[in-house]
């Protein structure tokens, strides 16, 4: 019996890098590539600038755009106040346990199963996905699906 054979090509997911970057632009990276790598193809942080806002072990989604060197919040010139929790809409695929838990009802074991979701998957397409989570019942998501994005 003869099989054709299957494409060889691995699947890639397409990132768009920019910021402070030696070499910006769109790169086509492995499935399953981390932000560390996209970082590393765009030929990495001039002296000077910082990847602390990153999560470089984060692994990418394709489509993305990774802003290195930015600050977490950018904001008008002026005098900032924190933003206040209880009005924050958190990105569920950059958002941190220690952010997961300002959701309401949302623990530290409960926010350590949504960040494992995100990165077992390649991170949320759609906030819909937070009812695959362990622990989220419809009146959870109901709760917290105003408050998250994607």
């Amino acid at each position: 019996m003869t099989t054709t054979p299957t494409s060889a090509t691995p699947a890639r997911v397409t990132v768009h890098v920019t910021g402070k970057i030696r070499n910006p632009g769109v790169y086509l990276l492995p499935t399953g590539a981390r932000v560390t790598d996209a970082v590393a193809a765009a030929g990495g942080v001039p002296r000077g600038a910082s990847t602390g806002s990153l999560n470089l072990a984060r692994r990418l989604i394709d489509g993305e755009q990774i802003v290195v060197g930015a600050a977490t919040n950018p904001a008008a010139p002026g005098p900032s106040t924190p933003p206040d929790p209880a009005t924050a809409v958190l990105d569920l695929n950059s958002a941190t346990t220690d952010q997961l838990e300002q959701l309401p009802g949302v623990g530290e074991v409960l926010a350590a199963r949504i960040a494992e979701f995100r990165d077992s998957r390649g991170g949320f397409t759609t906030v819909d996905q937070l009812r695959e989570v362990s622990g989220i019942g419809p009146r959870k998501y109901e709760e917290i699906k105003s408050k998250v994005r994607v």
